[in-house]
């Protein structure tokens, strides 16, 4: 099987590389770097079986050609974390609707299988608990910026379903809950690399609103065993699919594991959500996926700890600093992880 990866550079799409490589898939990356980062490929670079193509999902001719070549196609090249979305518009609406169209008109000249990256935003003001596929869906005022790229993911939901139905091109859509583990950086507003490097170097652990938001995270590797199923399953297509945790924990209740995990004295402060993101920044209060279709499809449920997640979350900031136990991170002797793109091209 050949694949085709946009953003497969990034945290999730560098992940589902290593677990196709390891499957003796052929895998090409499509991604300009603009998010993603080469040190989470460069491992692959020089095998066989492996492609990495610097270029952008706009140009429509690399995406004919790569289309042509591949068998199925996980695109999960989008603008991604929160203070992105909040501080760059008119790229999250640009580059998520026009990128999924021409990515959806490449496949469907060649007929190859599409699995199309969404996301819980897309829920909205939802309250019904747990969320469902299927369930009515409410979102802010479009005065509210957060709400863009909520209406942006499910206009590609619309697309990709739209080519399903009536071109007869195999798409798979799959919405993601909170996706967390090693590679995922803190500079885009995700909580869990940002707290757990604030832990590692002893700073206070800054936890926007009142931190009683509930959340379910998803290990990357148990996410990636999701999407190797559903790339296989004839019956996923033209279906919608939650992948996520279904354990929730608060966001302070987050911040107290993760000091617990990292044996970090840091103190937890809280914030204002407008420090961070804003004026008018609105956040929702719980947010948990129903599993229950992807489960009865392919048998799928997480099996990873949140406690695991962060310990290897933990290790790969550790890693990176350069630091172990015996050192204090806070010493001063390493760079701090949210700076490194201040002297390395490959942020």
């Amino acid at each position: 099987m050949h694949y085709l990866i946009t953003g497969g550079a990034g945290f999730i799409g560098s992940h589902l590389v290593e677990a196709c490589l390891q499957r003796d898939n052929a895998v090409t990356v499509l991604d300009d770097l603009s998010t993603g980062r080469f040190e989470n490929i460069a491992p692959f670079i020089g095998q066989t079986n492996f492609r990495f193509i610097n270029d952008s999902i706009t140009d429509e001719a690399v995406l004919d050609r790569l289309a042509s070549e591949t068998d199925v196609i996980v695109h999960l090249a989008a603008v991604v974390g929160v203070q992105l979305v909040m501080t760059r518009k008119v790229q999250t609406i640009e580059g998520n609707v026009l990128g999924t169209e021409r990515v959806l008109k490449a496949a469907s000249r060649y007929g190859t299988k599409v699995l199309l990256a969404s996301t819980s935003e897309v829920y909205g003001k939802g309250s019904r608990i747990p969320f469902r596929e299927d369930d009515d869906i409410v979102l802010g005022p479009t005065s509210v910026s957060r709400w863009a790229y909520a209406a942006s993911k499910m206009v590609d939901e619309f697309l990709g379903l739209a080519y399903w139905q009536e071109h007869d091109l195999p798409v798979v859509v799959f919405r993601l809950f909170n996706t967390v583990g090693p590679r995922q950086k803190g500079r885009y507003g995700m909580v869990i690399p940002r707290l757990v490097q604030q832990a590692l170097y002893g700073e206070p652990l800054t936890v926007f609103g009142n931190g009683m938001q509930r959340r379910c995270f998803c290990d990357v590797r148990d996410v990636v065993r999701a999407l190797m199923s559903l790339a296989n399953h004839p019956q996923a297509v033209g279906q919608v699919f939650n992948i996520g945790g279904c354990v929730e924990t608060t966001i302070q209740g987050l911040a107290e594991r993760i000091l617990r995990v990292t044996g970090s004295a840091s103190k937890i402060t809280t914030a204002p959500y407008e420090t961070a993101y804003g004026p008018g920044f609105e956040d929702m209060q719980r947010r948990v996926p129903d599993i229950s279709r992807i489960s009865t499809l392919i048998g799928w449920k997480p099996s990873i700890t949140l406690d695991e997640t962060l310990m290897a979350v933990s290790d790969y900031f550790r890693m990176l600093a350069g630091f172990d136990e015996r050192e204090s991170p806070s010493s001063g002797r390493h760079a701090r992880i949210d700076d490194l793109h201040l002297t390395t091209a490959l942020e």
